[in-house]
C-alpha cells in the first residue's frame, strides 16, 4: 500500500496494480473502513486505488496520510456484502454489430461468443468515461478482443461491448471503439457501483 499526495485536498491509495478479484476486494475493505473516519468529504475506489478527499480545516497532508495508513495497515477486512449487488442484464445479442469480428478475430463461432460472455460473472472495477459507464471486468481469455481500429462517431444507449479484457454497457448515445455484441434495454446505470457483481443473459 502506497498514499501520496493528489491535491491540496486528497491523497491516493494504491494497492497492487492489477485488475482482480482479490485487489478489488481489498480495496473495497478499504474504502468501509475509511468510511470510520471523521472529516472525509468523499471516497472514490476504482481498480487498484482509491481517491480520498478530506477536510483541510481537520487534517494536514502528513497528518491524512498517518492516519490513513494506521487505519489500513493491519488490513482489517470490512464487511462488503451489504455494498455490493448483483444485477442480471437483458441482452439482444442479434443487435451485435461486432460479433461477428469478435468470432472471427478468436475463432469462434458466434454462438461460442454468446455463450462466453453470459456464462462470465463480472465485476464492476471503475465508473468512468461518462456517468454511469461501468467497467466490467474480466472477459474470458477466448474472447478478448482489441478496440476497432476506427471508432464509431455514434454508439447508441444500451449497446453491450468488450474492449480488450473488460466489458461494459454505453449509458447514454457516444462515440465509441468497443466492439458491440448486442444491445439492452436496461437503464439503471445509476445504481452501478464499484463491487457489484454483473451477469449478462441472451434473450
Amino acid at each position: 500500500m502506497i498514499i501520496k499526495t493528489s491535491s491540496i485536498d486528497s491523497v491516493i491509495i494504491y494497492f497492487k496494480n492489477e485488475i482482480s478479484e482479490e485487489v478489488l476486494d481489498e480495496v473495497l475493505f478499504a474504502k468501509e473502513s475509511l468510511k470510520t473516519l471523521n472529516n472525509i468529504i468523499d471516497i472514490i475506489p476504482s481498480y487498484s486505488s482509491i481517491l480520498v478527499h478530506y477536510d483541510i480545516n481537520f487534517y494536514n497532508e502528513s497528518e491524512i496520510k498517518q492516519t490513513i495508513y494506521e487505519l489500513l495497515k493491519n488490513n482489517i477486512k470490512a464487511n462488503i456484502s451489504k455494498s455490493s449487488k448483483s444485477i442480471e442484464i437483458a441482452v439482444d445479442y442479434s443487435k451485435g454489430l461486432d460479433l461477428q469480428r469478435v468470432a472471427e478475430f478468436n475463432n469462434l463461432s458466434v454462438e461460442d461468443v454468446i455463450k462466453i460472455h453470459t456464462d462470465k460473472t463480472y465485476r464492476v472495477y471503475a465508473i468512468g468515461f461518462m456517468v454511469g459507464f461501468a467497467y466490467l471486468a474480466k472477459v474470458d481469455d477466448s474472447i478478448v478482443t482489441p478496440r476497432l481500429d476506427t471508432p464509431r462517431s455514434k454508439v447508441l444507449k444500451g449497446s453491450v461491448a468488450i474492449a480488450d479484457n473488460q466489458s461494459a454497457i454505453y449509458p447514454s448515445d457516444s462515440a465509441g471503439g468497443w466492439n458491440i455484441l448486442g444491445m439492452t434495454d436496461f437503464d439503471q446505470f445509476d445504481k452501478f457501483e464499484v463491487g457489484d457483481s454483473v451477469r449478462f443473459v441472451a434473450l
